[in-house]
């Protein structure tokens, strides 16, 4: 399905764009009998639901006026917001998420741990350095992007 992926985001990304908005993600996946088509959208200060309808309008008129046709099943269209957990992706993420609190898991663990929450300090292209607590201790650390599994934006509580 990863193609279908690749043509939806290739067909709809210049549209969504246009509209300012970002688009985080796309997933084409199966559940249940049925078939879904997810994009993310985002934009600074979030989507509205007005905004993910526009978007779901603009998007169904271009993916039906697609030839050859690109889906091998019939799926349901869903426009929405990544949430406030949304995942760290891209490049253009990591550059977003500076100065933001955020979680990561490691492939392998760092100092006895593989899951880090903290303030994202920087952001290089091939490494970051990420503040977060340890007890009462204030730590520092950098990390290569290619240590880290998984990332996404995080609520300090």
């Amino acid at each position: 399905m990863a193609s279908v992926v690749e043509t939806v985001q290739k067909e709809v990304k210049p549209l969504i764009e246009s509209h300012h908005f970002d688009l985080v993600d796309i997933e084409f996946v199966k559940e249940g009998k049925s078939w879904y088509l997810r994009v993310y959208i985002d934009k600074p200060g979030g989507v509205t639901i007005e905004d993910c309808a526009e978007a779901s309008d603009q998007i169904s008129e271009k993916l039906d006026s697609l030839d050859p046709d690109p889906f091998p099943e019939a799926y349901f269209l869903e426009v929405s917001s990544p949430g406030a957990e949304r995942p760290i992706k891209t490049s253009d993420d990591w550059q977003r998420a500076v100065g933001q609190y955020i979680h990561i898991s490691l492939y392998a663990s760092v100092d006895g741990q593989k899951v880090f929450e903290g303030t994202l300090d920087d952001y290089s292209g091939t490494d970051l350095t990420l503040t977060y607590m340890a007890k009462t201790r204030k730590i520092s650390k950098q990390f290569d992007v290619k240590q880290i599994g998984f990332a996404r934006f995080a609520i300090k509580f």
